[in-house]
């Protein structure tokens, strides 16, 4: 039924006959096929007819051996080309699969002896400046190049050397020649270049750590200075301060320069501040050039201010008192004691629970009623009452309480020490015309002179009690 035939040819050729797809009644039609094929395609000559074999009933074996002996030569060759194109194939292969590796290796030695060489160059290119934050950052980037590039690094170099072990390893399981790479990308090329970057990377970090510890020193010194700068200024007001003398107007005109010459040391300590605050970033614990710390000199800032403006009240109030004769100085002395113990705050004013304390604390009562109205005479409608408006009130409310002695003595000044006073005496005094005029009706006649009056008699009548 040609069956047998097509089976052949599908076995060894299935590219040119489906067995499958055949008609199995069809015995002329497969066999026809099958001498077709074979004549056509594997040039084995159609010894046989279709009738010789599907009609006879019995064929003629030694024509039926050699015609299927052709069918053996005709494979049997395909078989030898085959195998020949699989080894050869395979060689190919082998060989594309050996120069891809071989292509591969040199190509990352190239990348990485390039990249290895780029980052020396960058290296050889830094500026560095004695600048703390500066040098802080390069080192900050080269720990970072270290746990980052570097390691990424060392994995390619262990991987190449991986990679060219395999390639030698292959080239010898078909015995090939060893693998030589290029001149530039040999084992000795990249471990020249390894070697290189470990020397530059010494080098690189070596540059920094001088350049941090430069950084280092140059704050320290600048914060030296700038505390030291600062300590001077204060030391010299301070001196200044305890040296004064002369005139009071001179001497507050001083303190007022004092004072213009403190104002700037609070734009010296915000400096300060801020050079502590990079001196700490760089884990500066203690200074070499100056014991002064920023808390230190502003402690003994505001204690210079604080000084200045009590010394430029203190004399502000000297001058206002100065002229207050009509006082004792332990009377003086005793007010200016009281207003600066109720002047709480040293703003050297009084408010007016303040200044009612005061006034009770000298044994001046006041009635609600009488304080308001008293304060709001001497405050003229403010919060406060200065000073000299309290030296002021306090003389005229102690001349208002004159005693007989104060008195007596009075009329003996204008009487000359004599004991009785004329109305000629009362008019060279400074008394008033209605003041004159009431003395002269009120004091009795003196028995010793004609136109004088007894002014002894006169103070014992007011003052008897």
């Amino acid at each position: 039924d040609g069956l047998a035939f097509c089976a052949l040819i599908h076995r060894h050729r299935p590219d040119l006959l489906d067995f499958h797809a055949l008609d199995k009644r069809d015995a002329r039609g497969n066999m026809a096929l099958a001498f077709e094929v074979a004549e056509r395609h594997l040039g084995i000559a159609q010894l046989l007819d279709v009738e010789d074999v599907v009609d006879a009933a019995k064929p003629d074996e030694r024509s039926v051996m050699t015609y299927v002996a052709q069918y053996f030569h005709a494979f049997s060759s395909l078989s030898k080309a085959e195998t020949a194109g699989r080894r050869l194939g395979k060689f190919s292969d082998v060989m594309q699969s050996v120069y891809d590796m071989q292509h591969d290796y040199e190509a990352r030695v190239g990348r990485l002896i390039a990249a290895v060489q780029a980052q020396q160059g960058e290296w050889r290119r830094t500026h560095f400046e004695a600048v703390y934050a500066s040098a802080r950052g390069l080192s900050d980037a080269f720990n970072k190049y270290k746990v980052t590039t570097k390691r990424t690094w060392t994995d390619e170099k262990i991987e190449l050397d991986t990679l060219l072990g395999n390639i030698q390893t292959k080239r010898v399981t078909y015995n090939l020649a060893p693998f030589v790479p290029k001149p530039g990308f040999t084992p000795h090329d990249l471990e020249a270049a390894w070697t290189e970057l470990a020397a530059s990377e010494v080098r690189h970090r070596k540059a920094i750590n001088q350049y941090i510890r430069e950084s280092r020193d140059i704050l320290q010194r600048n914060y030296g200075a700038e505390a030291n700068a600062i300590r001077a200024v204060l030391s010299g007001i301070s001196a200044e301060l305890a040296a004064l003398s002369g005139e009071l107007s001179v001497q507050l005109a001083t303190v007022d320069g004092l004072i213009s010459r403190a104002k700037p040391v609070e734009a010296s300590l915000r400096r300060l501040a801020e050079l502590e605050r990079q001196c700490t970033a760089a884990n500066i614990d203690e200074h070499d050039y100056t014991v002064y710390s920023v808390e230190d000199l502003d402690y003994d800032s505001a204690m210079v201010t604080k000084a200045l403006q009590k010394k430029a009240r203190f004399i502000e109030n000297q001058s206002a008192v100065r002229n207050m004769t009509n006082l004792t100085p332990a009377q003086l002395e005793e007010f200016e004691a009281t207003f600066r113990y109720f002047d709480r705050d040293g703003s050297n004013v009084l408010n007016d629970v303040e200044f009612r304390a005061a006034l009770d604390s000298l044994g001046h009562l006041f009635s609600d009623d009488e304080f308001a109205s008293l304060y709001d005479q001497l405050s003229c409608g403010s919060e406060y009452i200065t000073f000299e408006v309290y030296i002021r009130f306090m003389v005229e409310l102690t001349e208002d309480q004159t005693t007989p002695e104060q008195l007596l003595q009075s009329f003996r000044v204008i009487a000359g020490e004599k004991e009785y006073v004329t109305e000629g005496d009362l008019r060279m005094s400074e008394l008033s015309s209605p003041s004159i005029a009431y003395l002269v009706k009120a004091m009795p006649k003196s028995e010793i002179s004609a136109d004088g009056f007894d002014y002894l008699a006169y103070l014992r009548g007011v003052f008897q009690r």
